[in-house]
């Protein structure tokens, strides 16, 4: 069979059908791309999201630091003041302790100044009995206390424990050896009350 020439008009009616096909085509791409495109954009915010949000933890952890140091150092700040005013509570102890003892030391003085002029025959007697046991009752109350006597006869001289009044020649002593004592010293735990006032032989 022959086939019949194709017209003009038919062939214009050909390209148009394929202008549509294609627009349709065009049109069903840009259908698909824009949900990606509304997904990426999603994300896009999604991220921009929880990067604020991360952001906002930050500043947090970086307040929660700052709070722990500052915590950190009012405990160290506390702790130095209460060790300070536990040093200083001492010191005031002991000077106030020391300013004490150093006024009833002349009363120990005293007492054993009574009791070295108390005849033999009456050191039984009853005044002799109490006035030996105040005294000693007070020694032991200065013990406790940690007052203790400086040891001068027999011993060193030591500038810093001894107040040398006098020197003797002695050739059955050494060189610079205590030969008597006249006035007793006494320590306060590590701190000289009263030095020892002693004579010094050779």
């Amino acid at each position: 069979m022959e086939q019949e020439p194709v017209t003009q008009e038919e062939e214009i009616v050909v390209e148009d059908t394929k202008a549509e096909d294609v627009s349709e085509t065009a049109d069903q791409e840009e259908a698909q791309a824009e949900p990606e495109t509304a997904e990426e954009d999603a994300g896009t915010d999604k991220k921009g999201f929880f990067g604020k949000k991360k952001e906002k933890k930050d500043k947090k952890d970086e307040q929660i630091a700052e709070l722990t140091d500052k915590l950190k150092r009012q405990l160290a700040e506390f702790e130095n003041f209460r060790n300070r005013t536990d040093k200083e509570k001492s010191q005031m102890y002991a000077v106030g302790a020391k300013d004490v003892i150093e006024k009833i030391l002349p009363v120990i003085d005293n007492f054993e100044r009574g009791l070295k002029s108390i005849p033999e025959d009456q050191k039984g007697g009853p005044v002799a009995s109490g006035m030996e046991m105040i005294y000693k009752q007070l020694i032991t109350v200065l013990s406790d206390l940690g007052v203790t006597p400086i040891e001068a006869v027999g011993q060193e001289f030591d500038p810093n424990l001894h107040n040398a009044v006098m020197h003797a020649e002695d050739e059955g002593l050494g060189e610079n050896i205590v030969a008597e004592e006249f006035q007793k010293g006494y320590k306060y735990k590590d701190t000289v009350l009263r030095h020892s006032m002693v004579k010094v032989a050779n």
